[in-house]
């Protein structure tokens, strides 16, 4: 088995590295004077189990051009299985038409993905599990609910104040899995769109009096929703809200309006590479996705069962 690592999140490849014991390979992913990508493979590969680290985060083009052509160019090497390991799967929330002439772009970059020459792909809390039907080759999609839930644990005393709460009706089969492990009550956040990357919360279904919430959710980008959401529920009388997130893309000013925000915390996996302003927050904090990751990796070379995982 062998590990590769893409640009986009270089901190998390050598954690999973350090996690099985086994160094990185020797690759160089580098840029022409015109941005193009140029990858070479530093050893050999004939023969062997390669997984490539990569998440397509932003940005998004650049890194998803990159895993195509490490994918491809461990395929023109003779690699025998290739693994996409995209901890954060770019264009999940294009998963369907939402109007006419629109496309489904979740589909065209899994086509890209398996054309490139993939074998297999495992990623993490897609934003809709219908995604895992795109791929015609064999997809992982593993849970970050067990470590959330296990780090809320050890950050809240008395679990009898505690409510998790989803940010929207859409993310309520994920809230209800860790209020599950946590055998916590469940409050939802009715929430409406009135246009791309705005949202307002129109009702709180759940009593939240008196309640230390936790949002979860599986993305943060622009911030809006979470925001409005946790203002929300302390308008309704919970003590305080805190939030933990899956993937935090932390587009434009997201960084500032949770700074601003009534949120206490903002709980995030290393799932994106930390952008500095997010690392050096006071309300920001990161939970390693390293171990999991690298135990589904050492399950999928072994051949034994990655769902046991959550089990």
């Amino acid at each position: 088995m062998k590990l590769m690592a893409g640009n986009s999140n270089q901190a998390l490849a050598q954690a999973v590295s350090d996690h099985l014991d086994i160094p990185l390979t020797r690759a160089q992913v580098k840029r022409f004077a015109d941005n193009e990508v140029w990858v070479t493979i530093d050893e050999n590969v004939r023969g062997e189990d390669v997984f490539v680290i990569q998440s397509t985060s932003y940005p998004a083009n650049d890194n998803l051009m990159e895993l195509l052509i490490c994918i491809d160019a461990l395929k023109r090497a003779s690699a025998r299985r290739i693994t996409a390991v995209m901890p954060y799967f770019g264009y999940a929330r294009q998963d369907r038409k939402t109007g006419g002439r629109t496309p489904i772009s979740a589909k065209l970059v899994s086509n890209l993905i398996t054309r490139a020459g993939a074998d297999r792909v495992l990623t993490m809390d897609l934003h809709s599990g219908q995604i895992q039907g795109f791929f015609d080759i064999p997809t992982d999609n593993l849970l970050s609910a067990p470590l959330l839930a296990n780090d809320i644990k050890a950050n809240y005393e008395k679990p009898d104040e505690l409510m998790i709460v989803s940010p929207d009706v859409g993310g309520v089969v994920r809230a209800l899995a860790v209020a599950s492990r946590l055998n916590a009550e469940l409050a939802i956040v009715d929430k409406r769109r009135s246009g791309p990357g705005k949202s307002e919360v129109a009702n709180i279904i759940g009593d939240v009096e008196g309640r230390r919430c936790v949002l979860f959710d599986d993305i943060i980008d622009g911030g809006g929703t979470l925001c409005n959401a946790a203002q929300a529920l302390v308008d309704g009388g919970a003590s305080e809200v805190s939030a933990y997130v899956t993937h935090g893309v932390l587009s434009g000013a997201a960084v500032e309006r949770v700074g601003a925000s009534v949120l206490k915390e903002l709980v995030m996996t290393d799932s994106i590479a930390a952008p500095d302003r997010a690392a050096s927050a006071d309300k920001i904090r990161y939970v390693s996705c390293a171990g999991l990751i690298g135990e589904a990796v050492r399950r999928i070379a072994n051949e034994e069962s990655v769902s046991k995982l959550f089990d």
